[in-house]
């Protein structure tokens, strides 16, 4: 605003009421350079005295009463005066308190009343030369996948090609609405020429009452011209609330156009981060069908050893619960992630590829289901001749002697037991032991030594409380993190 801390005098006097004949505006022109100062010309006729709260105010075209002015410069009072003398004045404003924007303003003269005296042609605030530049980006290329994922790929790039065609679309909706609103900014352009040609008219009409007042022998003829111009005026305002009802159409056409633009970019960003979440979603398949190969191939070669190594099916048997568990968890997270796979293909109708993937995987689930009843089936004929073994074992007299033995007279395992955590228990070299058996019992599992006063059954017992039984299934263990966690798979069953 202005440099002055004074306000200017302003009122609530609309456009009908003020008279814009009296000051006119010489050399506007249609576009001034933002940055710099402005000089602005005017006239001031016969018809208006001038004072010194007089002012020019900058308005954005468009206004109503003179309290909505952008900025103002107090109007300089004429040396020079007379009564029916022409002044020709200006006034320059600082280009710090001029708009910054494109749209339309206009020089009005205010009088001390707060009643408008002269309007300028409406003028904008930016470089003649400007052009508008509309920045297409598209999208970069999707990544490749493993070549067992082919048929999800290709619906993958089918679906970016339909995010493709969208953003296009898109981009085509944002063109039209920028034509839209260029094409409301001419029209804007347009009623504000009208109006000046609206305000021209009023300046003929005063002109028309000064020399009534001067020729009262040509009322009849003024009058006449008088109801003409009446007419014309409004015709022409007629056309202006015509032209505003378009405007109003068209605004309503943009703000429509925006809605829709919004709604296809949020619809863009759902079907991009579907497209990431099936990403993600192929790469854990692949990965998790990676870990069940090389986990059923361990399980095969468990189960091949179990066959040659007896005594330690206990621990191979807990891997393969650990590693039925681990089945169970995946296979019960391909059916969730094969489930959201079907939701996802029906929600988009384009399913034909995917169901070939669903019906593959349906079958690598069912193979992997068979494998692992198979490997279920051999778990359960293992625990069976594992306590079948340990019931022998226990009853055998000579595996109490066995057990007996001090560990300063363990002879040392033959190779063919190396591998075997307790020797070979089959192995019927027994006399190689030694005659001399001492009354110390120890216990081979916590190596705790007893006298000669344990009786047998008490050893046994105190044995057999290392072993713990799964009161959900047959299968016993000697570790307790092991019972444990098994018991713990139980539960979540």
């Amino acid at each position: 605003m202005d440099e002055t801390l004074d306000e200017p005098p302003t009122s609530a006097v609309f456009l009908d009421n003020c008279h814009f004949s009296q000051v006119i505006f010489n050399n506007v022109e249609k576009f001034y350079i933002p940055g710099g100062d402005i000089t602005c010309y005017y006239t001031l006729t016969q018809h208006i005295t001038p004072r010194r709260k007089d002012w020019v105010g900058i308005f954005r075209v468009g206004w109503k009463t003179t309290r909505e002015y952008y900025t103002f410069m107090w109007a300089p009072f004429p040396s020079d005066l007379s009564g029916d003398s022409i002044v020709q004045q200006q006034i320059q404003f600082r280009a710090y308190y001029l708009p910054k924007d494109d749209e339309y303003y206009q020089f009005c003269y205010v009088d001390e009343q707060g009643v408008v005296r002269g309007a300028s042609v409406p003028f904008q605030f930016r470089a003649e030369t400007e052009d508008d530049i509309l920045v297409v980006t598209t999208q970069g290329e999707v990544e490749e996948i493993e070549q067992q994922n082919k048929d999800l790929l290709k619906e993958n790039k089918e679906l970016k090609e339909s995010c493709l065609c969208l953003q296009k679309q898109n981009l085509g909706l944002q063109e039209e609405l920028r034509l839209a609103q260029e094409k409301m900014k001419e029209l804007e352009g347009e009623v504000c020429f009208l109006q000046t040609g609206n305000l021209e008219l009023r300046r003929a009409q005063e002109l028309q009452a000064g020399e009534m007042s001067s020729a009262q022998m040509n009322l009849a003829s003024i009058r006449e011209q008088n109801i003409k111009l009446g007419k014309e005026n409004q015709e022409l305002q007629k056309g202006l609330e015509s032209l505003r009802s378009s405007c109003e159409k068209l605004e309503l056409e943009g703000n429509f156009l925006k809605e829709e633009n919004k709604r296809l970019t949020e619809q863009n960003d759902c079907r991009e981060r579907e497209l990431q979440q099936f990403k993600e979603h192929n790469q854990e398949v692949s990965s998790e069908k990676e870990q069940l190969e090389s986990r059923l191939k361990a399980t095969l070669d468990h189960m091949d050893q179990l066959q040659s190594q007896v005594l330690n099916q206990e621990k191979e048997m807990e891997n393969l619960v650990r590693m039925d568990h681990d089945k169970t968890e995946q296979l019960e997270h391909m059916k969730e992630e094969n489930r959201r796979l079907r939701i996802t293909l029906t929600e988009q109708h384009q399913n034909h590829d995917l169901a070939k993937e669903l019906e593959e995987k349906n079958h690598l689930f069912q193979i992997l289901q068979r494998k692992k009843d198979e490997i279920e089936e051999k778990n359960l004929s293992l625990r069976q001749e594992n306590n079948e073994l340990l019931m022998r074992l226990s009853e055998s007299p000579d595996y109490s002697a066995w057990v007996a033995v001090p560990s300063a007279q363990v002879p040392t395992r033959s190779p063919e037991s190396s591998d075997l955590l307790f020797g070979n228990p089959y192995n019927k070299s027994l006399e190689t032991y030694g005659v001399n058996v001492p009354s110390v019992k120890k216990c081979p599992l916590c190596h705790e030594v007893f006298s000669d006063d344990i009786g047998p059954r008490q050893y046994e017992e105190h044995v057999r409380s290392h072993i713990l039984d799964c009161p959900f299934c047959d299968e016993t263990f000697q570790d307790k993190q092991v019972y444990d966690d098994h018991v713990y798979c139980h539960s979540l069953e």
